[in-house]
This record gives structure tokens, sequence and C-alpha cells, in this order.
């Protein structure tokens, strides 16, 4: 969407309590229409939980649970929710970081729009990166032999519920992308940030079989709660008290880190 058109757009803006949720819904479609142009950007959301999956299964299924088809079924909804954690943390604030250096949300401050509009318009336009990822390992899981044991409902829940976690902690991301100036160190931040919490659940073996520290770490990990969760939703087993835990540390995140990103772009810009 063109400077021009933006204008056009906003130039005739409703009540003002109502401006801000128009003036975001307007730039994530200038983030969609940007994938569109260049769908390339959704490579690493399309093919990322692909190599997850693959790799997890084949290299130790066999070690872990004797059959790789016991451990896809096992580690499939751990995946899920590491793929939701990094399809949006990886990409936002890049693309944010991108869009400040070379002068785009200068020129947002120039139009008559909420000042946490592009923060937000980015965010929502990634979404779309959410819907991709889970898509692939859906459709991935499905060929190599994982099937839901519960129903179809309850797996859009646990891919709702993954993807309500990685949106809110994107946030975070969002916050590194405005602090930081240099991309790689964007991209290297998110990274470090990322692992210990994907990483540290009981995503790829059961918390009994590790060391006390790290069963520490687990028991306390919100991931492992959506992991929990997620697990309960596709395969059956208790689902309120991990899904409610998941919610509440989503809405935690965002409630933090959401204000402080937007805190930070204003003072930045």
């Amino acid at each position: 969407m063109t400077d021009i058109a933006l204008r056009r757009a906003v130039g005739a803006a409703p009540r003002p309590r109502h401006r801000l949720v128009r003036h975001s819904l307007l730039l994530a479609g200038r983030s969609l229409t940007k994938t569109r142009r260049n769908p390339g950007v959704l490579l690493d959301a399309l093919f990322m939980p692909i190599i997850f999956l693959l790799l997890f299964v084949y290299l130790f299924g066999g070690a872990v649970s004797g059959s790789t088809h016991a451990y896809l079924q096992y580690v499939f909804p751990g995946v899920l929710v590491m793929t939701m954690l990094l399809a949006g943390m990886l990409a936002t604030g890049l693309s944010i970081n991108t869009d400040i250096k070379k002068g785009v949300f200068d020129r947002f401050r120039s139009l008559p729009i909420g000042r946490s509009a592009p923060l937000i318009g980015i965010v929502l336009g990634d979404m779309l990166r959410y819907v991709v990822a889970a898509a692939a390992l859906f459709a991935t899981g499905y060929v190599m032999g994982f099937r839901v044991q519960t129903g179809a409902a309850s797996a859009v829940a646990a891919a709702g519920l993954a993807t309500a976690l990685g949106f809110s902690l994107g946030w975070l991301n969002v916050l590194v992308g405005v602090l930081i100036r240099e991309e790689a160190m964007v991209q290297s931040v998110a990274f470090l940030g990322i692992f210990p919490l994907a990483f540290g659940t009981t995503m790829v073996v059961p918390a009994e079989t590790l060391p006390g520290w790290l069963r520490a770490w687990v028991e306390v990990n919100p991931v492992s709660q959506a992991v929990d969760a997620a697990r309960g939703l596709l395969l059956g087993g208790p689902v309120a008290h991990p899904a409610t835990m998941t919610l509440l540390w989503s809405a935690g995140f965002l409630v933090v880190f959401g204000p402080l990103a937007v805190y930070a772009y204003r003072r930045r810009s």
C-alpha cells in the first residue's frame, strides 16, 4: 500500500476510539500485500516445521520410544507448540527492525494514525505465518502416520492455543526488534531467548527421565503447560489445567511485552 493510498484510507477516520483498530488492520493489509508480492518470505514458516518433525522423529524416535511411529505420536504436539513459537518470533522482530532502518516507520509518523498501529499491523499481518506453519506441520504429520485421537475441533483448539502463546511471546521479539539496531543481533537474541523455552519442556522426552535441575525448569516453564495442553487436545488426557495456565501465561506476556514494545517504539521514533 502506497503512502498516498494509506493517507486516503485514514483521511476519513472514524471516532478516536476506533481509529487504532482501523489503522492497525489497514497496516496488517499492507503486510499481507508485501507477502503476496514476495511469497518467498513464507518459506521458513513452510519448511521449518517439516524439518523439525522429520529430524526429531527419525533421529530420536528409535532411541527414545523404540519405534518412530510411537515417538511421532508423542513428539508431534510438542513440535506444534515449538513451531508456533518460532513462526512469529523469528520474523516479526526482524521485519520491524528492517522497516525502521529503511525509514518506513518515519513515513508512518507523518500520517494521522495511532503511534502503535505500525507495530500492531505487522504483528497481525504475520498471523499468516502461523496458519502456513500449522498447515504444513499437520500435513507432514499425516503423511508420516500421525493421527489425531480426539477430533478436528480439538486439533484446531490445540493449534489455536499454541498460536496464542506464540503471538504473545512474539511481542518480546517486537521489543527486541525495536531496541536493537543490527538485524543479525535481532535474530541471535531471538534464538537465544526461544531455545530454553522451546526445548526445556517435555516435548522431546518425559520429565521423569531428566536430571533434577532440568526437571525443575521444565516444571516451571510456561511452554511445558502448552505442550501438555496440546498433547491432551490431540491425543486425549488432561486439558483444563494446562490450557488455563497457557492462556494465563499468554495474557501475562501480552500485557507485559506489548506495552513495553509500544513504549520503546515511541521513544525511538
